[in-house]
């Protein structure tokens, strides 16, 4: 049998073990094997990393940002150069369809350290005169250590996502990816060395949440945490947190409304709807799991939408054709099954999937669940107030733009909502009125990266992206000087 690859952590420029000599497997979800290993980090390794960052930081936010600039482009350009076996392995490594890891995942990996590397160079301050008097200027200078803890659904993308902009702003990073998803994070430790990022700059310490992560967050020299994840996990974080003053931006989970009035263009409401519900089997924070029709339409969207989703084949990620791949991990797939099971002790009716599937051939162990509609449940039941995050939807008519609200609003959550209508002035009444941090009016996960990011309510608090982000990531002072 062939000794599996072990990952190692890559602390102060250099790939390291880790400090207890302890791994965990690292599992293929569309095999339901083991491929590899990674680290099973403890607090000893996150002072290691922190030691580095630490001695690393004030060098790195003295390098003119030129050439930060250029080193994230460097760091851009090995993505793309590298983008088959990125590719490859985030499918292995999360179940995702290879080519959505192709077209998506990675290109955006590589447009954060490109956007962060051009936006630092066009970072701003703000300048006051006041008459007579004095001149007010505002400075923004790193926080020194950043800690970035990512999640396992977008794996290089989202840890990318807080990794640039930390970096651009001139700090320090010790960041976590998920222990689910690790290898991708493995391969950009190699990529920034070969950039030739400096020693300590960044470090990335994979490992157990309640370990690495909370070691991390509880860390007194890392002064501002940026979190992706759960909603339950960020409230831990909070509290962890809040006592020592530290910088937080949370984006948690979301139970997103999809919003179709009777006036939309159907046929296109209806293929972005799929996309929106079953991409990356659901596990995608802005995937809108809940879908509101009018009921004039209701009936016609319901025959299509339910026949096309009955078709929807799942598969093997590796292979080109696929569409739906593996959810990632056993437990997570058996979560979702409890949420249909469930939806049916509610009262809900299954009228698409439903079901795990087993696949013939190398994926016959793996986690695969149908893409399935529930109908038939109330607003208040937990199927419709709890976070899946799998390819599950509910769908529910509605018949005013009141109850359509009402039933778009009555969730904890915040993060997105979807609206379809031809109508401008509703477009624009019902984007306020809905409590989402974004919101897309025909269309789905259009994004600019200049643009704030972040959730409302239960999806968490402030803001990533853009100029936000590197606001984020440094410290405003303010200086008075007498004229």
């Amino acid at each position: 049998m062939a000794t599996m690859e072990k990952l190692s952590n890559y602390i102060d420029g250099k790939l390291t073990p880790p400090v207890s000599g302890h791994y965990l497997d690292n599992i293929e979800p569309a095999a339901g094997t083991a491929y590899s290993q990674l680290p099973d980090s403890d607090e000893q390794d996150v002072a290691l990393a922190v030691a580095a960052a630490t001695r690393a930081a004030p060098a790195w936010a003295a390098t003119p940002i030129e050439k930060r600039s250029a080193l994230l482009h460097r760091i851009a350009d090995l993505i793309e150069q590298r983008l088959e076996e990125l590719a490859r392995a985030e499918s292995i490594d999360n179940g995702k369809p290879i080519a959505l890891a192709r077209t998506v995942d990675i290109p955006r990996a590589a447009a954060n350290f490109r956007y962060f590397a051009s936006a630092i160079i066009n970072f701003t301050s703000q300048a006051y005169v006041t008459p007579d008097k004095g001149l007010n200027y505002t400075l923004h200078q790193p926080v020194g250590v950043a800690g970035c803890i990512s999640p396992w659904n977008l794996p290089l993308y989202l840890f990318t996502w807080k990794i640039a902009p930390a970096l651009a702003a001139g700090n320090a990073v010790v960041a976590k990816p998920s222990e689910v998803t690790p290898m991708t994070a493995f391969l950009l430790s190699k990529i920034c060395i070969e950039a030739g990022l400096p020693a300590g700059v960044l470090n990335i310490v994979h490992g157990l949440g309640n370990k690495v992560g909370e070691a991390i967050v509880v860390h007194p020299d890392v002064p501002a945490i940026s979190f992706t994840g759960g909603t339950a996990t960020g409230q831990r974080i909070a509290a962890k947190a809040a006592p020592m003053f530290k910088k937080l931006s949370l984006e948690l989970g979301g139970k997103n409304p999809n919003i179709i009035f009777a006036d939309a263009d159907l046929d296109e409401a209806l293929a972005t709807t799929l996309r929106s519900s079953f991409a990356n089997q659901g596990q995608i924070c802005l995937c809108g799991s809940r879908i509101y029709v009018q009921q004039e339409v209701y009936d016609k969207f319901m025959d299509a939408f339910v026949a096309k989703v009955r078709k929807m084949q799942v598969g093997d990620p590796l292979e080109e054709t696929t569409k739906t791949g593996a959810v990632v991990s056993e437990a997570h797939m058996h979560k979702i099954l409890d949420y249909i099971r469930l939806a049916q002790e509610e009262g809900g009716t299954i009228v698409a999937g439903g079901e795990r599937v087993v696949p013939e051939g190398r994926c016959r162990n793996g986690y695969f669940v149908q893409p399935t509609i529930i109908t038939g449940l109330d607003i208040g039941c937990r199927t419709n107030q709890e976070e899946i995050f799998g390819p599950v939807v509910t769908v529910q008519p509605f018949a005013t733009e009141k109850e359509a609200l009402a039933l778009a609003n009555g969730t904890g959550y915040g993060l997105s909502a979807t609206v379809w209508t031809s109508n401008l002035q509703r477009a624009h009444r019902v984007a306020a009125a809905l409590q989402a941090g974004i919101v897309w009016i025909n269309c789905w996960l259009v994004r600019d990266l200049r643009t704030p990011f972040g959730g409302m309510k239960q999806s968490g608090v402030g803001r990533e992206g853009g100029m936000h982000a590197l606001e984020f990531f440094t410290e405003t002072k303010n200086v008075c000087v007498k004229v």
